[in-house]
């Protein structure tokens, strides 16, 4: 799991290093860790260190003085360096270094067009701009700069390679937000710690992908954010046991779909019955019971009310558009006291008072919607630029856990626990796409019991867990399924298949007990 850390926390634990004179020292071990990142990027890409073009974009503070040292060890490598010093200050020690390795040097005075023209004719721009303390994004020259580069590699394959120094330049390290111009990197290689801001909103889709430097801080108090990785979702997955029968596997309630809108219907009960349930009962139209019948005839299906089908967690509201009955079976599941997957129609019927057991999963339209029936008037930009917040702010208005869907789905419990799962290919950004994601989370709700918890008694953030892992298992599946080209979600659940198994084998692997070797004759 990577936990991340609002980029206060971090500048909190680097206090008294700094004042014990250990400086220096961490920013070495922060400069190097930038070079040897960059090196092995310029070696995958182009073969050579030597004779590669690598522009530093160097700032006031210490991440310019990282960028500048990591540039110095570029060039003793043969590679020509310049750095672009964006402020009237620099850091002394780190620009004599610079020079001394034989790097040039520029500056903005001598034109923004021209330094953007350096940027991207280069192999790789290193951004050092601003650092954790930067607020409301690029200004000035810097800002200009930005938008000069963005225009002069809009649509140049290959796009030099952007790194960015500990968070891209612009991006706020505690929340993610980029008001105003900012730099968006391939790799941001990050110092002590993983900042909060490379995991949310614009700063999760600016920051590429992260790398983390140990410099020596120890632990940093308080994760501000958790990430789900590999071993995290092993240890969640659903396995059937030697005893089991359908009913002890998990049973999922799905009042999904209506005669306007049936496909929603097919697509959650599809991936739901991919990630593992030993039994599904729909409920609903009969048109839709038919078409469920035909796409899935393992399915249950019924035109019957919530309170009478024995379930161990509910799916409600994909497609269910104005369907009355739909609607109501969605308040039933909500009170039903069960975990509860609450998705598209069904979100307009949300009130307070809710339990951490039922999750939420708009995306940023239908959560402004939501907030602003609570008495939060907000701006769907808003919630799009500032997700951790207004995510935050339903799971403590309503009591439910918030899933809130994006380019870095952000989940958030009522008792504050927080995950940000990024594993998603923009092709997943398809109609019917969100009922697949339902459809996983319900299934992972219902065998939830297999995981060894009382169910009554869950542990704080329990759910936020599941349904970070249903974003996980979701985003690996649809990046699986898009590496054939542009995908459909309903060609999901094999996919969902193919990433389970690789899970459940890594995972058998593991429990397999070690075999002495045996002894040889001679």
């Amino acid at each position: 799991m990577i936990s991340a850390y609002s980029g206060t926390a971090v500048r909190a634990a680097e206090k008294p290093l700094l004042e014990a004179g250990e400086g220096p020292a961490l920013m070495q071990r922060a400069a190097y860790g930038l070079y040897a990142a960059c090196a092995r990027e310029l070696l995958q890409r182009r073969g050579s260190v030597y004779g590669a073009h690598v522009t530093v974009l160097a700032g006031a503070g210490n991440n310019g003085g990282d960028a500048l040292f990591a540039g110095a060890r570029l060039a003793r490598r043969g590679a020509a360096v310049t750095a672009v010093l964006t402020s009237a200050v620099s850091h002394p020690q780190a620009l004599a270094a610079f020079r001394s390795a034989g790097g040039r040097t520029a500056d903005l005075s001598s034109g923004v067009a021209e330094c953007a023209r350096l940027c991207a004719e280069s192999d790789a721009v290193i951004d050092g701009i601003l650092g954790t303390g930067g607020k409301g994004g690029l200004r000035g020259a810097g800002a200009e700069l930005a938008r000069a580069f963005a225009v002069l590699t809009s649509g140049i394959s290959p796009r030099p390679l952007v790194i960015a120094c500990d968070l891209p330049s612009g991006v706020d390290a505690d929340t993610g937000r980029a008001d105003g111009e900012h730099l968006t990197a391939d790799l941001t290689v990050t110092f002590g710690a993983a900042k909060t801001g490379l995991m949310a909103g614009p700063g999760a889709a600016a920051a590429g992908r992260i790398e983390i430097i140990d410099i020596g801080l120890g632990p940093v108090p308080g994760p501000a954010v958790r990430r789900l990785e590999a071993a995290d979702l092993i240890r969640l997955l659903p396995a059937p046991q030697k005893t089991d029968q359908k009913y002890s596997r998990g049973v999922l309630g799905v009042a999904a779909g209506s005669a306007t809108y049936p496909g929603a219907a097919v697509l959650a009960t599809g991936s739901a019955l991919a990630t593992g349930v030993g039994m599904i009962r729909y409920l609903g139209p009969e048109p839709v019971c038919r078409l469920i019948n035909i796409a899935h005839p393992e399915a249950v299906c019924a035109t019957g009310t919530v309170p009478l089908a024995h379930v161990q967690a509910w799916l409600a509201g994909p497609g269910a558009g104005t369907d009355e009955d739909q609607r109501r079976r969605a308040l039933e599941a909500m009170a039903s006291g069960l975990p509860a997957v609450i998705d598209a129609d069904a979100l307009s019927s949300v009130e307070p008072g809710l339990g951490p057991q039922v999750v939420l999963t708009p995306h940023a339209g239908e959560l402004t919607a939501l907030l602003a029936r609570l008495g939060e008037r907000v701006t769907r930009e808003q919630v799009e630029n500032d997700p951790l917040r207004y995510a935050r702010r339903a799971a403590e208005l309503t009591g439910a856990t918030v899933l809130l869907k994006g380019w870095a789905t952000i989940i958030a419990s009522p008792a504050g626990e927080t995950y940000s799962q990024a594993e998603a290919t923009p092709w997943l950004a398809a109609a019917g796409s969100g009922d697949t994601l339902a459809g996983i989370l319900g299934a992972l709700l219902a065998t939830s019991q297999r995981h060894g918890n009382d169910a009554s008694q869950p542990p704080p953030g329990y759910y936020a867990e599941l349904a970070a892992a249903a974003a996980s298992i979701h985003g690996r599946a649809g990046s699986l399924a898009a590496l054939a080209g542009p995908l459909e979600p309903s060609a999901l659940p094999a996919a969902i298949r193919a990433v389970l198994g690789e899970l459940a084998a890594v995972r058998d692997e593991q429990r397999r007990p070690c075999r002495r070797p045996k002894k040889r004759e001679w």
